[in-house]
């Protein structure tokens, strides 16, 4: 990723690109999950996206990720294969947390490069359960400051 990437707000004509990338990185970093659920949940995901805050990272007219919120749920950052590792991920999660005191999420157990990803970036586990495809979901925290700082005084 070049220095002339930009994270900006998704715009109605961006839905199309965001979609690829949405199904893209999903059959790529959930491999142990079978290719017709993310294609069943593809129009629900769309709707979703419409209801959300969204930021999208964009190079030359391109766009290499985004990054969903509903509120502060950080409902999920997608990359395009190929523009992993990079940086898109971390500036999108920066801009995610821009102007918030914490942040949740969920992440597939299974997916431990997403895992070790939040990991570093200051997420701490607070539970897990069974999605409903029978994987087990992590349910990770953020909070501005870290959770040291909440619990010092």
């Amino acid at each position: 990723m070049q220095n002339s990437a930009v994270i900006r707000p998704f715009r109605q004509e961006d839905l199309g690109a965001v979609m690829e990338i949405w199904l893209a990185a999903n059959l790529q970093a959930h491999d142990f999950v079978p290719a017709a659920y993310w294609r069943a949940h593809y129009a629900e995901a769309a709707e979703g996206i419409a209801g959300a805050e969204v930021y999208v990272c964009e190079e030359d007219g391109r766009l290499l990720g985004f990054a969903g919120l509903t509120g502060d749920y950080l409902a999920g950052i997608f990359v395009r294969p190929g523009e992993q590792s990079r940086g898109v991920g971390k500036r999108l999660l920066d801009r995610a947390k821009l102007g918030r005191e914490r942040l949740t999420l969920s992440v597939y157990g299974k997916n431990s490069r997403a895992a070790a990803f939040y990991a570093r970036e200051g997420f701490v586990p607070e539970s897990s359960g069974t999605e409903e495809n029978g994987e087990i979901e992590l349910h990770l925290c953020w909070q501005k400051g870290g959770l040291q700082a909440e619990n010092a005084g």
